[in-house]
């Protein structure tokens, strides 16, 4: 139910935008906070931008001021913009409802590497 693209390869301090379509019933997306996850290799999977449809995005420490959420509910779409990218931004790259319901999707992979 969940579908991301727009990951790749991507040098240090370059540019990507994430998508994130959602299949489930758009009177629940619009009402649900949605977020990006990641896991990199050998690590847990983490929540790193959440969005709500009333009120401000929050993201987690290490992305704070490079990366920015958004969501467009007519599209039942959620987007992650990530600028000045690191090598340990690699990983890939699931969105969910935050906290998460539904299975996840087979996400995309961010490798950033010279």
């Amino acid at each position: 139910q969940l579908v991301e693209s727009g990951g790749g390869l991507v040098q240090p301090g370059g540019s990507l935008r994430l998508s994130c379509v959602a299949s489930f019933s758009s009177s629940i997306f619009r009402d649900v906070a949605m977020g990006w996850y990641r896991q990199a290799p050998g690590k847990q999977r983490e929540l790193v931008a959440t969005i709500t449809s009333g009120s401000g995005p929050t993201y987690v420490g290490s992305v704070e001021g490079r990366f920015t959420i958004s969501r467009d509910n007519a599209k039942n779409t959620v987007y992650l913009q990530m600028s000045g990218l690191k090598p340990e931004d690699t990983a890939v790259y699931y969105c969910n409802t935050a906290p998460r319901v539904y299975s996840w999707g087979q996400g995309t992979q961010v490798t950033v590497s010279s």
